[in-house]
């Protein structure tokens, strides 16, 4: 991790992307809410500068807008946790030559004590997977409008049972980047090419650029935490037909789901 400290007592991580675009669609794609829900989770952004992301029910973050600068920098100042210090965030868009930006995030925190580093090196880790959506959003459906949902359990085994239950009755053992792959008759509808496989200690993990149930994203993984196994299945569809694609498959998906991944763990909700 790249956690870095200075004698002020200010610790603070940074994440950096290079993307497809002009400086002003990328700004659209990071500081709207129509934007960010599109590849992150849904994000309302309120007149009065409040900003919420919506990760779950009971899991909303909010923070407060604290500069504004289209089409270059925007920050704000939110809650880390209870008893925690204020984190400040800051989003830049920096344009480069050949039609890309770097989307460059910076999370920091004034402390005296290492209490909170752990938090902020697991903000930074899981930046990665949402700017691979990022880029995949910008680089084929930049612009459109985009239907969402996703559905997640907290279910018993280890994350590689609950991955070889996922890949098996999904057709998509042995998947590799580049490849396309299609769900069996017996399973909800997926087809797409596959964007990245990966595992990382105790997690993996696919990334779909989808044609079915209509054009969009899917990103899975299952993963160990807290001695639990989270399993997640996040879509972002896009264009005119994404609403009725999402009305149609998010009960399917959702049976499948209960089916196979059953929730024994505590609730933390779906978006």
């Amino acid at each position: 991790m790249s956690l870095k400290k200075e004698e002020s007592g200010r610790r603070w991580v940074q994440v950096e992307v290079e993307v497809p675009g002009t400086p002003e669609e990328v700004w659209e794609a990071i500081a709207t809410g129509p934007g960010v829900s599109s590849w992150f989770v849904p994000t309302e952004k309120r007149e009065d500068g409040t900003v919420v992301s919506h990760f779950g029910p009971g899991m909303d973050a909010v923070a407060t807008e604290t500069a504004w600068d289209p089409p270059r920098r925007f920050a704000a100042e939110g809650e880390l946790g209870p008893n925690a210090p204020k984190l400040a965030t800051e989003w830049t868009v920096e344009a480069r030559s050949g039609s890309t930006c770097v989307v460059r995030v910076v999370h920091s925190l004034f402390a005296s004590t290492d209490d909170w580093d752990d938090q902020l090196e697991n903000i930074e880790a899981g930046w990665p997977d949402y700017f691979r959506i990022l880029r995949l959003y910008l680089t084929h459906f930049r612009g459109q409008p985009c239907s969402a949902f996703q559905l997640l359990s907290i279910t018993s085994g280890t994350a590689t049972g609950a991955w070889e239950i996922l890949t098996n009755t999904l057709g998509l053992t042995g998947a590799t980047p580049g490849e396309h792959r299609k769900s069996p008759s017996n399973a909800p509808r997926l087809a797409g090419l596959v964007e990245l496989t990966g595992s990382s200690g105790h997690t993996n993990q696919f990334l779909f650029r989808l044609d079915e149930p209509t054009p969009g994203i899917a990103h899975m993984f299952a993963a160990e935490m807290g001695g639990q196994v989270i399993v997640s299945i996040r879509f972002y569809l896009y264009g005119s037909q994404a609403p009725a694609a999402v009305a149609s498959s998010e009960p399917v998906w959702q049976i499948w789901m209960n089916e196979h991944f059953p929730m024994t763990g505590a609730s933390i909700g779906s978006c």
